[in-house]
């Protein structure tokens, strides 16, 4: 008895210009990674925010709203 043969699977065709990126999804990383990195360098730069946070007021509006 002999065991089936597998055949190999076609290789992947080159997908041309429609496979490239944008320009913006390798500019956007790096930019973030670039800040970050500089944060880490200077990091007197950095400054907490200050005064009420936006999360906070967000959640206390829904709040109100829902109350009605």
């Amino acid at each position: 008895m002999s065991a089936p043969t597998h055949t190999r699977p076609h290789p992947a065709t080159r997908a041309g210009a429609a496979g490239r990126l944008p320009w913006w999804a390798l500019a956007l990383p790096v930019l973030a990674f670039s800040a970050l990195l500089a944060l880490i360098l200077n990091p007197s730069d950095a400054h907490a925010a200050t005064g009420e946070p936006v999360i906070t007021h967000l959640f206390e509006r829904i709040q109100q709203l829902t109350a009605r």
